[in-house]
């Protein structure tokens, strides 16, 4: 049975999803891109093809590796992709959002989505019934916001997230909690709306780390997909072979 790796280098955490066929079996979370990390990858996998998403600076290695071991592909903006990018500049889309984008016209083609992916930033994705990007939105994810109250004020602690919060904070760390997480999911639904209002019916897919948390906040009914990215880099991989 043929083998695929899936990773995706994100700003917070190195992931790689094993696909057997097209059976998600399992995701690991990598330490670091360093040889040995990649060579013990490989030696456990086994994997017959590979396809990297990364967004940050990580190490050439990680790619020679891969071409070497597997028949490899790097996702960026001149991959051969399920829909087509006709507006803004096709390069500057992080290979993250053009995952996302994938993954959406797979599961549901000719149809309009929205793809939401809750990350170190979220990103609202676009693709319309014609199979079109049409861009979206960039706002500050959840850690960033618990990091940027604490960086810019005087006296306001850095707290991790934690998911039994009452609605109406009692004591500094609940407030925190209530503001950032409430914040989010008000916002997510406040853009799902002004969607509605322009393009009527679409179907909104919600990914991420977080999303099984934040899914029972909103409003709005979505399809919640934890490993959306990854399915979305399977269907790129399968495509560009």
């Amino acid at each position: 049975m043929s083998v695929t790796i899936c990773l995706d280098f994100g700003n917070t955490r190195l992931k790689c999803a094993v696909f057997e066929s097209n059976n998600l079996k399992e995701v690991l979370i990598l330490n670091d891109d360093s040889k040995e990390t990649i060579e013990d990858l490989l030696h456990k996998t086994k994997p017959r093809y590979s396809i990297l998403s990364s967004v940050i600076n990580h190490s050439p290695l990680t790619e020679k590796m891969l071409e070497h071991h597997t028949g490899f592909h790097k996702l960026t903006h001149q991959t051969r992709l399920p829909f087509t990018i006709p507006v803004g500049k096709p390069e500057t889309v992080g290979a993250d959002r053009l995952a996302l984008c994938a993954a959406a016209v797979h599961l549901f083609p000719g149809k309009n989505n929205l793809a939401i992916g809750l990350g170190t930033c979220i990103t609202y994705n676009f693709i319309n019934q014609n199979s079109e990007f049409l861009g979206g939105s960039i706002a500050p994810g959840l850690d960033m916001r618990f990091q940027s109250m604490h960086g810019l004020t005087a006296k306001l602690p850095l707290i991790g997230m934690e998911w039994n919060f009452p609605l109406i904070g009692y004591d500094t760390k609940t407030n925190l909690l209530s503001g950032v997480a409430w914040g989010m999911a008000k916002e997510i639904d406040g853009i799902i709306d002004a969607y509605q209002e322009k393009f009527g019916n679409f179907n909104v897919l919600l990914t991420g780390g977080n999303t099984l948390h934040f899914a029972p906040l909103l409003k709005n009914m979505i399809f919640a997909d934890p490993h959306l990215i990854f399915k979305g880099l399977y269907a790129i991989s399968e495509l560009n072979r």
